[in-house]
């Protein structure tokens, strides 16, 4: 009898003889140096965002520290690029990472500025469930930074957007059951992710800027510094709430939710297709 080999088909997957079905191999591979490096960057990625918490941050009498972290963090982008490309970044998965990047770039423009509606996001969503986590975190930074040229968005805060983007990519690949998963379970787990990774995004993205004097100053929604990092916390959390959260934030996860809801069938096949013709799973042979 004729198997099926199509990992998108449904829930069950079918080889010959009763075989184990295709083995999933990621586009990108990371060596430990480089998932090392990674994980390092991520970690210190993350103290750029959230700097201001624990230290007495951006006022008259401490103006180093702000641009101390903003170069930073643009050496941390290239250096995790750098080392997840060093894993064996073939022309294959160059030229699948440079056709997703432009659309990414293309679609971005038709939603930002929207009252939230991102449809970039879901697209990361996808590839990096299909091609692993290095993949993932190369397209988020590849796509902003497109997006960026393409719209004159370049400024102080494209670092930031172009990392947090790629966490998103990097988490999608992370996500679990991927040899296993398919059908509807999958879609309802990617939509899950979508509607929390565009809630971190925007968390992240309040973050960059809030030290700096968007909430304005002296209100209850500012930036205090030298003070404890519960009180500033608190009053981050109540200005990404009443200015965010239920704004951008909530829009960019309702368009991931609907996008992946509606298209992630199709663009999961479309993608898992690609990866088979370009080899990134191992296909079983067939019994003749």
């Amino acid at each position: 009898m004729s198997a099926d080999l199509r990992p998108e088909s449904g829930a069950v997957l079918r080889t010959p003889g009763g075989a184990p079905p295709p083995t999933w191999v990621p586009a990108l591979r990371i060596g430990t140096r480089p998932a090392v490096v990674l994980t390092i960057a991520s970690m210190a990625g993350l103290a750029t965002f959230f700097w201001p918490l624990v230290i007495a941050a951006p006022t008259s009498g401490n103006t180093g520290a702000p641009f101390v972290f903003l170069a930073i963090l643009p050496v941390l982008v290239v250096v995790g690029v750098a080392e997840i490309s060093s894993g064996g970044l073939d022309s294959k998965a160059v030229a699948v990472l440079g056709v997703l990047a432009a659309v990414g770039a293309a679609l971005r423009p038709l939603g930002a500025g929207t009252a939230g509606l991102e449809t970039v996001f879901f697209l990361l969503v996808l590839a990096g469930r299909v091609f692993g986590p290095g993949f993932g975190f190369l397209l988020g930074t590849t796509t902003l930074f497109a997006s960026a040229l393409l719209t004159a968005g370049v400024g102080p805060w494209l670092p930031f957007q172009m990392i947090a983007a790629a966490w998103v990519g990097l988490g999608a690949g992370l996500l679990p059951g991927r040899g296993r998963l398919r059908g509807r379970a999958e879609i309802v787990v990617l939509c899950v992710y979508g509607a929390v990774s565009a809630q971190v995004y925007g968390l992240l993205m309040n973050m960059s800027g809030w030290p700096y004097g968007l909430a304005g100053t002296g209100t209850e929604l500012s930036y205090v510094p030298g003070s404890g990092p519960v009180e500033n916390l608190h009053r981050f959390l109540i200005y990404s709430v009443t200015t965010s959260s239920l704004g951008w934030d909530l829009g960019r996860a309702i368009t991931n939710v609907v996008l992946i809801a509606l298209v992630g069938p199709a663009v999961l096949a479309a993608l898992r297709r690609a990866a088979r013709r370009a080899r990134f799973e191992e296909r079983p042979a067939r019994s003749r």
